[in-house]
């Protein structure tokens, strides 16, 4: 294989020309018996490619290669003809001599081949010679480009104190050269700079750190420079270069460190408790969370008065104030400060304890107090009623300072205690300004201020609690202020009520009560009261049943006295309301308020329930008027003349109905004008007799007159008067006569006795007899009066 001048490879091919009427021939038998025949193409006008080297500088026209066929015999009657890509322009072609040149300079980067095609032509037939054929021009490669980092420069980090082959990046170059190709682009790393520090794998460029202990505190960034090499680092190879700024991140590495071991500090002693009064900073290199410090004091004497706690942003201990400081008492105190880190890594425990610790001197400067009190609070007492000035008791105050200045004293003026003490500037003596009442207010609080004289505007205050003792002043009452229900059935030393009694005094003078009925009034002939020595009394009845349509209210006094020194005692009365109970008396509510207590009825709803009612009562009253208005006349006409009867339908009452009519009338016909009742009211007729069974009938006292006369005087009025019907009416007078030696059996003018029987037994039978065991209380109560 030629080569040319450029020392790449020259192709030359020869085109062996075979005449047309002798073409080869491949035959094949058919199944049919025919023959198929294969055309074979000619060899030496087929080739594969050609190769021309890429960045041609030189001044001539770079030669590719020589197309060539069998049919040319060198006198010019054969044409080459180049087509495709490039064709004219980039690679042209000796028709004549088929020599092919690159007129233009390559790059590979940009193309890597050419495809063209070749056809050889008779010049006087334009005839093809050879068929057409396709090839490729490949473009060769040379080092003409040097390795690059797309990606840099970069920036990485790595811990400090980290062991030697510590990863730190790995860098990666591109090469545009022909990889398949030489060692164009084969590339090999190495550093430029950075050394000793670090070092760079020279296959796959990955950094790493070359000298151990590398320490952030002494030097955090560092500045790396690597290089990439094609034709494997060989003399004469390209080369491409980037920057690597790495940085040491912080680790744990450094105690604590206070600048000095001994610190002072001034606190006075009014500083006030829980409030800061100094700092104190212990120093790390370290950074972020490897840097915090927690401070402690370590020694008790500190502990217990001072405290100390970490600002979080500063990193110092702020000293705190846990009790309140005396000049007087102690006058310095030491503290012991240690400062710890909180976030420790056991990769450097050979490096030490990470902590310090320093001591702190505070002294104690003398401040002019306020006074101070023997006591917080103070608890006093004083009876009431005192009189105005009486001595409570004595507050004491003494200025805490060396100089020991008076102190004097007054009330706060804002309080309401002020107008009922006052107190002795001097002294401290508290008196009373009036008079107490453990009743009204039994405790009194107010505030007693102390300053010195020397300085006013200094105060100091407390609280005095005042309380009263009690004395006896104030007499028993009755607990109760409401009525006591008295049933009418009440039995002789049955127990009405029970009473108690209060008092406004205090416990240990009121818990004991004793109680009689007055003495000055005579003796009550109703009810009775018995002490029951258990600070209670009884209502007791004296007489059997009462009733309350005779007398409903009655009122009983009852003398109270307590146990006190001295005793007092108060009359209070109290109001019987007789009332008809329920069965046994059990509940002691009236009737009438038990219904409506029961009914659970509101005011709104009586009234109109009332309302209702009267207008119901209106609506009948009006209706009689309007029948009585219009009667009708007996006689309808005046030639309708005859007798009427008149039937009236009255039946009478029975032996119950002993108000239809008065029978009096008939035994004394005289005294009737004179004894007209009202047949609508019952009358009370009241006897007034001495022993038993020496009392007569009403009838029997009247004087006797003829009842013949009566009955004459009763039909002449009768004639006489005109208002009456026109018609004459019987009228039957069933008179008994007089002088019967037995008497009348009728009960109605029998004479009333006292019966020795008692009724109480019909109170047992329930409710159906209770208006027959009233009817006979109420005659046996009558005969009682």
């Amino acid at each position: 294989q030629p080569f040319n001048s450029t020392g790449a490879p020259q192709v030359q091919t020869c085109f062996h020309h075979v005449p047309t009427k002798m073409p080869f021939k491949n035959q094949t038998k058919l199944a049919n018996g025919e023959a198929e025949i294969h055309h074979r193409p000619k060899r030496g006008w087929i080739w594969n490619q050609f190769f021309v080297l890429e960045e041609h500088m030189g001044p001539d026209a770079q030669y590719v290669g020589k197309l060539h066929s069998n049919s040319d015999k060198g006198d010019g009657s054969v044409e080459y003809i180049l087509t495709g890509e490039g064709a004219g322009t980039i690679f042209v072609i000796n028709e004549v001599t088929g020599d092919i040149h690159a007129t233009k300079s390559l790059d590979r980067e940009r193309k890597t081949h050419y495809v063209l095609h070749a056809q050889a032509l008779d010049r006087n037939t334009k005839m093809a010679l050879e068929p057409e054929s396709e090839f490729i021009i490949k473009v060769q490669d040379i080092n003409d480009n040097a390795p690059k980092f797309p990606d840099g420069p970069f920036v990485a980090l790595v811990p400090e104190m980290s062991e030697v082959g510590t990863s730190v990046l790995q860098v990666t170059a591109t090469d545009a050269d022909d990889p398949t190709y030489g060692n164009s682009a084969r590339i090999v790393y190495s550093i430029l700079q950075g050394q000793p520090y670090f070092s760079v794998d020279p296959k796959t460029g990955i950094i790493r750190t070359a000298l151990a202990n590398m320490d952030r505190e002494a030097r955090e960034h560092y500045t790396v420079v690597i290089q990439a090499k094609d034709m494997a680092g060989q003399v004469g190879g390209l080369s491409g270069s980037t920057t690597i700024n790495i940085t040491l991140t912080d680790v744990n590495d450094n105690p604590p460190k206070f600048p000095q071991k001994n610190y002072q500090l001034y606190v006075p002693e009014s500083a006030q408790v829980g409030k800061p009064v100094g700092k104190i900073k212990a120093n790390d290199e370290d950074l972020g969370v490897n840097a915090d410090i927690k401070y402690s004091i370590i020694n008790s004497e500190g502990a217990n008065m001072f405290s100390i706690s970490t600002d979080r942003d500063t990193r110092e201990g702020i000293i705190s104030l846990k009790k309140p400081l005396n000049y007087e008492r102690k006058k310095t105190y030491t503290l012991h400060i240690e400062g710890m880190n909180t976030h420790v890594d056991p990769r450097f425990s050979y490096l030490g304890s990470f902590k310090d610790t320093a001591t702190l001197k505070i002294t104690v400067g003398d401040v002019d107090e306020a006074p101070v009190f023997s006591m917080d609070p103070y608890i006093m007492d004083v009876y009431e009623n005192a009189p105005s000035g009486t001595e409570v008791g004595a507050v004491t105050a003494q200025d805490p300072d060396s100089r020991n200045s008076p102190v004097r004293y007054f009330l706060d003026s804002e309080e309401e205690g002020e107008r009922f003490f006052r107190i002795d500037e001097s002294s401290g003596v508290i008196w009373t300004t009036q008079p107490l009442d453990r009743e009204d207010m039994p405790w009194h609080n107010i505030t007693v201020m102390a300053s010195e004289v020397d300085n006013p505007s200094l105060l100091s205050h407390v609280p005095v609690t005042v309380q009263v003792l009690d004395v006896n002043d104030n007499p028993p009452e009755i607990a109760t202020e409401e009525e006591v229900i008295v049933c009418e059935s009440s039995r002789p030393g049955q127990v009405i009520q029970t009473i108690t009694a209060v008092d406004k005094d205090d416990f240990a003078n009121g818990q004991r009560f004793f109680f009689a009925l007055p003495s000055q009034l005579p003796v009550n002939p109703n009810f009775t009261l018995k002490d029951n020595e258990d600070s209670t009394a009884s209502i007791i009845a004296r007489r059997r049943r009462f009733n309350h349509l005779i007398q409903e209210l009655y009122e009983l006094p009852i003398v109270v006295w307590d146990g006190g020194e001295p005793s007092l005692s108060g009359t209070s009365t109290l109001t019987l309301r007789v009332c008809p109970c329920q069965r046994h008396g059990r509940i002691r509510m009236c009737q009438g308020e038990a219904f409506l207590s029961s009914a659970g009825l509101s005011t709104g709803a009586l009234i109109a329930i009332l309302l209702c009612i009267v207008i119901l009562l209106a609506i009948v009253v009006l209706f009689i008027t309007l029948r009585q208005n219009k009667k009708e006349p007996l006689i309808i006409s005046e030639e309708d003349i005859r007798e009427n009867v008149v039937t009236y339908d009255d039946e009478g009452g029975g032996e119950e109905d002993t108000e239809a009519f008065d029978i009096i009338a008939l035994r004394n016909p005289a005294a009737a004008e004179e004894l007209k009742f009202r047949r609508d009211v019952r009358p009370e007729v009241r006897q007034h007799c001495g022993p038993p069974r020496s009392c007569r009938s009403p009838s029997v006292e009247l004087d006797e007159v003829d009842v013949h006369e009566f009955i004459k005087q009763k039909l002449v009025e009768a004639d006489l008067d005109t208002s009456v019907p026109p018609y004459d009416s019987l009228q039957t007078y069933a008179y008994e006569g007089q002088g019967s030696p037995t008497g009348s059996i009728s009960p109605l003018d029998s004479p009333g006795t006292h019966s020795e029987q008692d009724y109480n037994y019909l109170d047992d039978w329930g409710p159906e007899f209770q208006k027959l065991a009233e009817l006979y209380g109420e005659a046996e109560s009558e005969m009682t009066t």
